[in-house]
C-alpha cells in the first residue's frame, strides 16, 4: 500500500524537473516576452543605433521551451515586424539577419509542434504507468480494524511510484494481517514481483487458517514464478503481522527482513525473533517451522517497520543510520507523522538515499479504548 507524503518545506527529491517533464516555470515561460520588451525599450532609449537585432534571434526557440506551435508563431511574427519597423533599426545593416531570423521562426514552430505532440504522448504514458502502479499498491488506510496505519513510500528509481518494496495492512476472518517486504532488484524490474506477492498476500489473508500458512503462500508464489521463467531466481524477504481480535497482541512471522520495533513508553526495542529464510527459495516444501512469535501489546504501544533502505543507509561519513537512537526522539508525537519524521531526519544524516525507503507504523487501537 502506498501512501506519499509531502514534506515541508523540504523539497520532494522525486519530484520531477521541468527538463524532465514537468510544466516549465513560469520564468522560462514569461523570458521570450521580456527578452522582446528590453530589446525594444534599449533601442528607443538610446540615443544611438544599437546593432543587438540578432537577440532576437533567440526568441521563437525560447518559445519552444513552453508554449504551443500556435504561440510560437505569433511571437515569430512579432519579431520579424520588429526587424521591419525602420524606427527601431535592428535590421542593421541588411536582411541578413530578417530572413535568417524569419527561417528560425519557421523552424521554431516545427520544433514546437514535435514537441507538443511528444508531451501528450508523455503525459498519457505517464498518466497510464501510475494509474497501473497505483493499482498495484493503493493507497493504505488510516484504520483497518482494530488498528491504525501509516505508511510511507518512496521508491529509489526516479519517476516511479513503486520499486523493490511493499507493504500491505488487510482484515480477514482471523483479525488484521500485515505485511512489509523487499523483493529482488529495484524500480519497475520488480513490480511484476511485488504485484505477484501482494496479490498472493490478500488471497492468503482470507483463506489461509494461521500467519505461517500465509508466509508459505508468498513463498510458494515465488517458487512457482521461478520456475515458469527461465534462469529466473526470484526471492523476497518479509516481515508478516496478525495482530488478535482485541488487538492486545501480535503474532510475528519474519522470513530475511529487519524485525519490527516496538515503541513503548519512550524507548525504541527490536523485537527479537526467530528469522525463517527468505521467501522463495522453497520454504514451504517441508522445512519446519513454528507458528510465530507473539508479543503481548500494551495501550499506547507502536510498532515501526522499515526496510533495509532506512536501516542500511549511510551518511557521508559511513556511519549507519541509528535508527534505534532516533526514534524515541521522533515518536513523541501522532504516529501518523512519524514516518514523514523519520525520512526527513533520515535525509538529513545522509543527504541521498539510493535505495527504497518504506516505512509502515502500526498502532494497536481496541475499540474500547482501553
Amino acid at each position: 500500500m502506498l501512501k506519499l507524503p509531502v514534506l515541508v518545506p523540504r523539497r520532494d527529491p522525486h519530484r520531477r524537473g521541468w527538463l524532465r517533464g514537468a510544466p516549465p516555470p513560469r520564468w522560462v515561460r514569461v523570458l521570450p516576452v521580456l527578452l522582446v520588451a528590453a530589446v525594444c525599450v534599449a533601442t528607443l532609449l538610446s540615443p544611438d543605433r544599437l546593432d543587438i537585432g540578432f537577440l532576437l534571434g533567440a526568441i521563437p526557440p525560447l518559445a519552444v521551451l513552453s508554449y504551443g506551435p500556435i504561440a510560437t508563431a505569433l511571437l515569430g511574427c512579432v519579431v520579424v515586424v520588429l526587424l521591419s519597423v525602420p524606427v527601431f533599426g535592428l535590421d542593421h545593416p541588411g536582411n541578413t539577419d530578417l530572413e535568417t531570423v524569419a527561417f528560425v521562426a519557421v523552424l521554431s514552430v516545427f520544433l514546437s509542434f514535435v514537441r507538443s505532440r511528444r508531451d501528450e504522448q508523455l503525459d498519457l504514458e505517464r498518466t497510464v504507468a501510475e494509474a497501473a502502479q497505483r493499482a498495484v499498491v493503493p493507497p493504505l488506510p488510516e484504520r483497518v480494524g482494530p488498528v491504525r496505519c501509516a505508511g510511507l513510500y518512496r521508491a529509489a528509481q526516479r519517476g516511479t511510484l513503486v520499486g523493490g518494496d511493499f507493504f500491505d495492512v488487510r482484515q480477514g476472518p482471523r483479525g488484521v494481517r500485515a505485511v512489509m517486504g523487499d523483493v529482488q532488484g529495484h524500480g519497475l524490474a520488480a513490480v511484476s514481483t511485488v504485484a505477484a506477492l501482494l496479490g498472493s498476500f490478500r488471497e492468503a489473508v482470507l483463506d489461509r487458517p494461521d500467519l505461517t500458512a500465509v508466509a508459505d503462500a508468498l513463498d510458494r508464489r515465488l517458487v512457482v514464478d521461478s520456475a515458469e521463467v527461465r534462469h529466473a531466481e526470484l526471492f523476497a524477504t518479509a516481515v508478516l503481522l496478525e495482530f488478535s481480535g482485541d488487538a492486545r497482541s501480535v503474532r510475528l512471522v519474519t522470513c530475511g527482513h529487519p524485525p519490527p520495533i516496538l515503541l513503548r513508553d519512550g524507548t525504541a526495542t527490536e523485537i527479537e525473533v526467530a528469522p525463517w529464510t527468505p521467501l522463495g527459495l522453497g520454504l514451504c516444501d517441508g522445512v519446519p517451522h513454528q507458528d510465530g512469535h507473539i508479543v503481548p501489546l500494551l495501550p499506547g504501544d507502536v510498532l515501526f517497520l522499515a526496510s533495509d533502505g532506512v536501516t542500511e543507509a549511510r551518511g557521508p561519513d559511513g556511519r549507519f543510520y541509528p535508527l534505534l537512537d532516533r526514534l524515541p526522539g521522533l515518536a513523541d508525537r501522532d504516529p501518523a507523522v512519524l514516518s514523514e519524521l523519520v525520512l526527513a531526519d533520515l535525509l538529513a544524516h545522509c543527504g541521498v538515499v539510493r535505495d527504497d525507503v518504506t516505512m509502515l507504523v502500526l498502532t494497536p487501537c481496541p475499540s474500547d479504548g482501553r
